[in-house]
């Protein structure tokens, strides 16, 4: 018997999402279950929001209408939050999806995880670290493709190794990511991996240029990888011990 598929609300802060990325975020949403729920925030009487209005429609979006009460005040923001609270007190959802790039939800996204749900966070590379890390899984808008290009593509273009090696918290996730879930030999399923870092930090190799978490493991020359068929294997490659010095030659 196959598994209920899961229910996500999709909640996006209009005022600081593009309109122009909603096909692809729509088709990421789907690789974790379903947006039964999708609204949209923003004052819809700014022209701000124009561009907004056409992709409403297309996908089905609810636009949730905030006029802004004071000056320098989001309102939008708000009513967000306290329609998510509505939605997880409702108890039939399994996930929230949130597009923004501001750091305000971090607190919301926080709650949401204390009661067991997932929370997966889109926005602009400008968003702020506390917000990207504390979601389950966050991805740079700028990572996505549309559906209808190749799959293959990813949009940001792929970091070196050298770049890659030199991003401490990166490297230090992976090592403790391998080193947890292998065997005494040392190799380790990528699948367990993947999970080991889904579970410690908000994640997404995309945001790297790489499409698979293997492509990337690779790229950083730091780790052995092996397939058998359809598994994939890694194990983190010892330093090469340097030779001794040669002794200076007596007169």
């Amino acid at each position: 018997m196959a598994e209920p598929e899961r229910r996500i609300a999709l909640l996006i802060d209009a005022d600081n999402a593009p309109a122009g990325k909603i096909d692809a975020i729509l088709a990421e949403v789907a690789r974790h279950g379903a947006a039964n729920v999708r609204r949209a925030y923003g004052n819809w009487k700014s022209p701000h929001l124009k561009g907004w209005e056409a992709t409403l429609h297309e996908y089905a979006i609810r636009p949730i209408q905030q006029f802004a009460y004071s000056t320098g005040k989001n309102a939008s923001d708000m009513a967000m939050v306290i329609d998510a609270m509505d939605l997880l007190y409702a108890r039939n959802l399994d996930g929230f999806a949130i597009v923004s790039s501001d750091a305000d939800f971090t607190p919301l996204v926080m709650r949401l995880l204390t009661e067991g749900v997932k929370v997966y966070g889109f926005g602009e590379k400008k968003t702020p670290a506390p917000f990207v890390n504390a979601c389950s899984k966050f991805t740079y808008l700028e990572a996505l493709v549309q559906p209808s290009t190749e799959t293959a593509v990813v949009a940001t273009a792929p970091k070196a190794g050298k770049e890659l090696r030199g991003d401490t918290a990166l490297m230090r996730m992976l090592r403790g990511a391998v080193d947890s879930a292998s065997g005494e030999d040392g190799w380790a399923h990528l699948g367990a991996v993947g999970h080991q870092i889904s579970n410690r930090a908000s994640f997404d190799s995309r945001n790297y240029g790489y499409r698979k978490l293997s492509d990337l493991i690779e790229a950083t020359e730091q780790f052995e990888v092996k397939r058998d068929e359809q598994i994939v294997w890694v194990r983190y490659r010892p330093r090469a011990k340097t030779k001794a010095a040669k002794k200076p030659e007596k007169a």
